[in-house]
């Protein structure tokens, strides 16, 4: 969760010429030793279990190590389901641009136009709650300064969307309205009102009726208030910050923190089959597809649009979809440009530094293949999750070594 700059532009920065996306280059063909190798390590750094399903023009690979439950050393089944946090943001911004497309809402109108009175700055638009550059500080560093105590606080919690909105406004703003890109999951929630105002739904109901259903999805559900995952899933396991201390089963919560942020559940099989549809344009029309892939600058060799983000890896290829953060569980989900090859992988656990950038370097299997990351002497770079208290450093087992450049 590296800071982020606070460098301000004007607020009509929406309306400039958008940031080019890397040159299109083919993906090698995908390295599975190197895929399974990846989800190998990060059993050892501590994740109970570790999987992907890698989707390559319709030859479908999956793979899995480790356990989905450690008291019963039930195994970890490439067909389980799970949390997927932050992937979550792309199911919000899908429906929001449906409503673009529809003439119900514009990109670059205030948030208040539809939700009278709600944020204290009428500049700010939904193109700035989607690309995170509203400035509306993200409540969950307040939440989670304290990962297992803080997650025990809400646990059983159920929050009202203006609840959470409280929460943030609290705080001064990060940036001015169309500011430099800050993470913060309010935006999301504010997209959640949104999305609930001008479909007269719940966001749930939404998200089955424009796209769980017509895309067939069977494993995707949002279940809050409810407490469980449906159907077979694997549990999900929370690293204290406490270096050596015992990992904390997160399997049932509300996830009423996230909501439209990061509550939904699926498969990796699922989220293979939403990300190519949105990369080829099955969700929304072209022109909203391309108002999407509007990029500005996200950190090392990272780009963000709307609800979606674009990795740049080591080969030149660039990767599309977003990594997702929710106690327990970290996941990835990542399509090529043209949608014909699709990653999605998992550990169940959070809160570990060293599982993230393992299950990050997936990607360069899948999509640079043999030798990724060492070509041309590529170096890595080290992340931290932003998905959940974005400017509040607590990765469990982050150290000193951890931080030094790392080679795939």
């Amino acid at each position: 969760m590296a800071l982020l700059s606070l460098l301000v532009v004007p607020a009509h920065a929406s309306h400039a010429p958008p940031r080019p996306a890397a040159a299109a280059v083919a993906p090698p063909k995908p390295d599975l030793a190197g895929l399974r190798s990846h989800l190998r390590t990060a059993t050892r750094q501590g994740a109970p279990g570790a999987m992907a399903r890698l989707d390559d023009h319709g030859a479908v690979h999956r793979l899995a190590v480790g356990v989905a439950d450690r008291r019963t050393k039930r195994a970890l089944g490439a067909d389980h389901r799970f949390r997927v946090g932050s992937v979550t943001k792309i199911f919000s911004a899908v429906v929001l641009l449906q409503l673009a497309d529809q003439g119900k809402l514009s990109l670059d109108a205030p948030v208040n136009r539809y939700l009278p009175r709600l944020l204290p700055d009428d500049r700010i638009t939904v193109r700035h709650l989607l690309s995170h550059r509203s400035g509306l500080y993200d409540y969950t560093n307040d939440l989670f300064a304290d990962t297992v105590r803080g997650f025990e606080a809400v646990r059983t919690k159920v929050f009202t969307y203006r609840q959470l909105l409280d929460r943030s406004l609290r705080h001064a703003r990060t940036t001015a309205p169309g500011g430099a890109y800050s993470y913060s999951n309010t935006n999301f929630v504010v997209a959640g009102m949104l999305i609930e105002k001008l479909t007269g739904q719940a966001v749930g109901a939404a998200y089955r009726k424009r796209i769980i259903e017509p895309l067939k999805l069977r494993d995707t559900f949002y279940v809050h208030p409810a407490t469980a995952i449906p159907g077979l899933h694997t549990r999900g396991y929370l690293t204290p910050d406490a270096p050596a201390t015992t990992l904390v089963d997160a399997t049932r919560q509300t996830a009423s923190w996230a909501q439209s942020a990061g509550a939904l559940i699926s498969s990796t099989r699922d989220l293979d089959i939403f990300l190519s549809a949105v990369l080829r344009g099955r969700l929304t029309s072209s022109r909203a597809l391309a108002q999407m892939r509007r990029w500005v600058p996200a950190g090392t060799k990272q780009a963000y649009g709307l609800g979606l983000r674009r990795r740049d890896l080591s080969c030149g290829v660039s990767v599309y979809g977003h990594s997702g953060a929710v106690q327990g569980y970290y996941t990835y989900a990542f399509t090529s440009k043209d949608g014909q090859r699709s990653l999605s992988a998992l550990a169940n656990t959070s809160n570990n530094a060293r599982v993230h950038n393992t299950m990050l370097r997936t990607l360069e299997s899948a999509f640079c293949g043999k030798g990724a990351g060492a070509r041309r002497g590529a170096v890595l770079p080290h992340e931290r999750a932003e998905d959940i208290a974005a400017t509040t450093a607590r990765d469990a087992v982050t150290t000193a070594r951890d931080s030094a450049a790392v080679r795939d």
